[in-house]
């Protein structure tokens, strides 16, 4: 008899967690059917409480970038863990980190260490506003900043996946704070610029949205969005919590050569620990207390195991030439994908910048959320669910990015094409 493990497990999580997860686009509602459970994780590989292997994309949503419990990181925490879990004082890890950070990242002179990525985009955000004395804040459809009340209207991920992507709960008052334009759009920026730019603290932007699938910034809009912020006195936020330190060692600002003012990072630097940091120039991280007047703090910032095991992962990335090794992983995937789609004649959007991508399951372009929206969700929830049941998963949800790890092995990727080859032909309409 086939065990089901994971539907008991479910089942039994409903009742004691809201939906039976801790975070909703674990809940697999955007692609039907229930979640399965994982028992362990190694290199680019899952099993499932039931036994079965899988093919992985998500890894973490993007921190296990060496791939699933690599050992230099796994020694690095165990060793850390000898000498306690948490301090609420500072420790020598913190320092490095804060050090290898602002050598790394091109913008960042000073840097602080929180526990996650929203927590890191809320501290920027407060931040903006301490420093200009302003209160508007300008951000893009589909991107998602974390679940900040402020940032919540017309946000990406679980957001955008679970119906309306605004929330319940977030003040009409506050939301009214935040003005919301489409992304690659510079007429809009420029209007709103105009007519409000005296106003505005800061524009926040993931210079690489990957939470609304993955599309791409066109030609010189993230430059002019620099000129508007630095001509108004307006801060230039970059969130980088899923692009920095994957696509390059200073992150997606080191290959487009600009320089936000603040930059909101995590993910990559816990190595697979929650964590997330920020950091910009000097002056205006200066404001933050106890130096200054604008309020942040967190009792398990800078925990020894997370910068631990982010610093261990960081060094083996730079030690081993990760970021070239990820970019060639991702031209591999990349050239296999396109082939694939011409021979089973599908003209799907397939977007790709190092070893982050993404198949929107509808006709190029994809430019913006209102492109990303045209895409056949009936057909990427078939498609999933057959590349699920042939033990390579993706993520649950047309609306979020893959990862490509380390740890993918050649094997991996011809499998994995093997796999969704049959699923475009099979269950994908045009």
């Amino acid at each position: 008899m086939t065990q089901n493990i994971s539907a008991a497990l479910f089942s039994e999580a409903r009742r004691y967690i809201p939906g039976g997860v801790n975070s909703p686009v674990r809940a697999f509602r955007n692609v039907g059917g229930e979640p399965f459970f994982v028992a362990k994780a190694k290199g680019s590989h899952l099993w499932d409480v039931d036994g079965r292997e899988y093919i992985d994309f998500v890894g973490t949503w993007g921190p296990a970038i060496l791939g699933h419990a690599p050992q230099i990181v796994v020694e690095a925490v165990q060793k850390a863990a000898a000498n306690g879990l948490s301090f609420g004082i500072p420790n020598p890890f913190e320092v490095e980190m804060a050090k290898l950070i602002c050598s790394w990242v091109p913008s960042v002179e000073k840097v602080r260490v929180v526990n996650s990525g929203t927590e890191a985009t809320m501290s920027c955000i407060r931040l903006a506003r301490g420093y200009t004395g302003r209160d508007l804040i300008v951000k893009f459809e589909g991107c998602y900043h974390g679940h900040v009340d402020s940032l919540l209207v017309k946000a990406g991920s679980g957001a955008l996946t679970h119906g309306s992507p605004d929330s319940a709960g977030v003040p009409a008052e506050l939301a009214a704070l935040t003005i919301t334009l489409p992304f690659n759009d510079p007429e809009k920026l420029t209007a709103v610029f105009e007519a409000q730019g005296e106003r505005i603290a800061a524009v926040i932007v993931e210079p690489i949205p990957a939470n609304a699938g993955l599309y791409l910034p066109l030609p010189g809009f993230l430059e002019q969005l620099r000129q508007r912020c630095s001509s108004h006195g307006a801060l230039l936020i970059f969130d980088e919590v899923m692009t920095g330190f994957r696509l390059a060692k200073g992150g997606y600002q080191e290959l487009a050569r600009i320089r936000p003012d603040l930059t909101a990072l995590g993910k990559v630097i816990g190595g697979g620990l929650p964590v997330g940091a920020f950091g910009g120039r000097a002056e205006i991280m200066d404001q933050l207390s106890p130096d200054g007047p604008v309020y942040q703090a967190g009792t398990l910032s800078g925990n020894p195991l997370a910068m631990a095991a982010g610093l261990a992962q960081l060094r083996e990335l730079e030690r081993n030439d990760g970021f070239n090794r990820l970019e060639k992983l991702g031209s591999e995937m990349e050239t296999a994908v396109r082939q694939t789609l011409t021979e089973t004649g599908r003209n799907y959007a397939f977007h790709r910048i190092g070893s982050m991508f993404c198949l929107y399951f509808c006709e190029p372009p994809v430019r913006n959320l209102t492109d990303a929206r045209r895409s056949d969700l009936a057909a990427f929830g078939s498609f999933f669910h057959h590349c699920l049941g042939s033990g390579v998963y993706f993520a649950p949800s047309q609306f979020e990015a893959g990862f490509l790890c380390l740890a993918h092995s050649s094997s991996d990727l011809e499998r994995t094409i093997e796999v969704v080859r049959a699923g475009l032909r099979g269950g994908a309409r045009s």
